[in-house]
């Protein structure tokens, strides 16, 4: 059943590449047919994901696409899984689709909020984890382990204050070597 879903997912969609992998079925497509291929799969009578159980950001840092937003997909009706793949560099943006799955408001915000992937024509496209005088994304790879800035109370100044981050202690190089051999 899964064979035959592929090759008529293949004929019907412009998928890069798709395949089988942990019994999973899943698709790589052009990030400019994200929407219309999102809703073939939601509406199509065959094959009718019409759950949205996830969206992951990945970052492949020293890649040629540095990000990948991968979508994951639920069908009761054939109970089965899909995983669509969308993969773009650091400055494209990717069509939204809050209004295919409203369910994805949240994971978009976080994308972008973590990653600095920019989802188009959301809705309310706003930072949903970190402050909103945060620099920055941190689930990148380039961001400094320690951030840019730190904030505390002011016992004296009665407010919080935003500060560079001072490093109390040298970084230290570790040996994970077993240190009983």
């Amino acid at each position: 059943m899964k064979e035959k879903n592929l090759v008529n997912l293949n004929k019907l969609l412009p998928i890069i590449s798709y395949g089988i992998k942990n019994d999973e079925i899943y698709c790589v497509v052009p990030y400019k047919n994200l929407t219309t291929t999102i809703k073939l799969l939601k509406q199509h009578i065959n094959y009718q994901y019409k759950i949205l159980s996830c969206i992951s950001g990945v970052d492949f840092m020293d890649s040629q696409y540095r990000f990948g937003v991968i979508y994951d997909f639920l069908s009761i009706t054939y109970n089965s899984r899909l995983r669509v793949k969308v993969f773009v560099n650091e400055i494209t943006p990717i069509n939204s689709i809050v209004n295919i799955f409203r369910n994805a408001n949240w994971w978009e915000r976080e994308i972008w909020d973590m990653y600095g992937i920019y989802f188009q024509n959301h809705p309310d496209l706003r930072r949903i984890l970190t402050d909103y005088g945060f620099e920055g994304y941190p689930m990148r790879k380039d961001f400094p382990l320690s951030g840019y800035v730190e904030l505390r109370y002011d016992q004296n100044k009665k407010r919080i204050v935003m500060e560079p981050v001072e490093i109390a202690q040298e970084f230290r190089n570790f040996s994970f070597e077993t240190p009983w051999q």
